[in-house]
């Protein structure tokens, strides 16, 4: 590229970088991990200052993934739209697509059926069995227990495909669109989801209770990484990272919207702010979004899935809360005269989140990181956009 040439990838220009934080001393090293991982992950880069395996401080720098979705919104809704919405966070489709829709359902006074309603929350709480399973998975994994670890890896393939018997997607999308949904549930379906969602919570409970009953595997999982609640209230973190802590933060109950406004799913929380309370209020969490979901197969509401959309309030702004299942999903909008996007902000709960996995690495072994970091499981797409 000839020099002065514009930049030719200004979505990937970094603004100038900024020196690490460093701590000086005998014995002293710093040990940087990443951007590129070893395994399949997705890139950040972690900066340890360590005294042989203590660690002092961790940084960590994100970015790599920002794509300038934010701006690409900026104009919409248009046909694209949607499509950037079920991808800012591959693993919580259901959850910003749901987000989105809330926001362009109240700028345009559209009201949802109650029957769509239903549907969305019972897609909201499979996409949340379905990463609390391969979760517990892979934290069993991280500590070296496999059968654990291969059981949740076949059970979230199983929760998957009962997101895919209700739209056709493993993940989702195609399903949650603005006045509703795309599919319906005829009762064949309806009690067929119902048996094998009964089966997940079963074959689930079977791996967690080996899990929780192997002195190897609690022996590592308490005590490392925790955080107190204290911490967790001046971080700002949400989500099972906050419940972990004893905080009771959810959207469900704070800001309910949709189904939640009628029927309450119990917070789950544990005390003790370390990789253990993190897992175990993941199994919480399954247990009560499984009963969530058959109470709702059982008492599906009559009449339309879909209504049709209206246009945009002009000059306008519109906020919406849904608890995804890694926490606050944030998403807010501003309209021109024109009742298009001016302005949209998405807050994926990683951005929380980040800050506190940052200081529960502070005075454990450097070799406790990638159980850390899974018990935290956070998005870098999601926090980069």
């Amino acid at each position: 590229v000839p020099r002065g040439h514009p930049w030719l990838k200004p979505v990937r220009k970094r603004a100038d970088a900024t020196g690490f934080y460093r701590i000086e001393g005998e014995e002293i090293h710093e040990v940087a991990v990443g951007p590129v991982h070893a395994g399949i992950i997705e890139p950040g880069h972690f900066r340890f200052q360590c005294h042989g395996e203590d660690v002092f401080h961790l940084e960590i720098a994100l970015g790599y993934q920002h794509r300038g979705v934010e701006r690409a919104l900026v104009g919409g809704p248009n046909k694209r739209t949607i499509h950037y919405m079920e991808t800012l966070a591959g693993d919580t489709t259901i959850g910003h697509t749901t987000a989105y829709c809330e926001v362009v359902e109240s700028l345009a006074g559209v009201a949802v059926p109650a029957r769509a309603q239903a549907l969305r929350g019972i897609a909201l709480e499979l996409e949340r069995l379905a990463n609390h399973t391969g979760d517990l998975g892979a934290l069993a994994g991280d500590v070296g227990y496999l059968p654990t670890m291969s059981y949740c890896g076949r059970i979230r393939g199983d929760f998957l495909n009962m997101t895919a018997l209700l739209c056709g997607s493993r993940f989702g999308r195609g399903l949650v669109r603005p006045g509703g949904v795309a599919f319906d549930l005829d009762a064949a379906r309806a009690a067929e989801l119902d048996r094998r969602v009964e089966q997940g919570l079963r074959d689930v409970t079977v791996a967690a209770d080996l899990l929780w009953n192997t002195s190897s595997v609690r022996a590592r999982f308490e005590g490392t990484g925790t955080l107190t609640a204290q911490a967790c209230l001046d971080l700002g973190l949400v989500g099972p990272a906050a419940r972990a802590c004893g905080v009771e933060r959810d959207v469900r109950h704070e800001f309910p919207s949709g189904i939640y406004r009628f029927f309450q799913v119990p917070v789950s929380t544990w005390h003790t702010g370390d990789v253990f309370a993190r897992a175990f209020v993941r199994w919480l969490e399954i247990q009560r979004s499984v009963a969530f979901i058959r109470d709702q197969l059982k008492s599906l509401p009559a009449g339309k899935t879909r209504v049709e959309m209206k246009p945009l309030a002009p000059n306008a702004a519109a906020v919406a809360l849904v608890e995804g299942w890694r926490g606050e999903i944030c998403h807010v909008a501003l309209t021109d005269a024109q009742g298009r996007f001016a302005r949209y902000k998405v807050v994926d709960p990683s951005f929380h989140n980040w800050f506190g996995l940052a200081l529960a690495l502070r005075g454990q072994q450097i070799s406790d990181f990638p159980l850390c970091n899974k018990s935290f499981n956070l998005s870098y797409c999601g926090h980069d956009l």
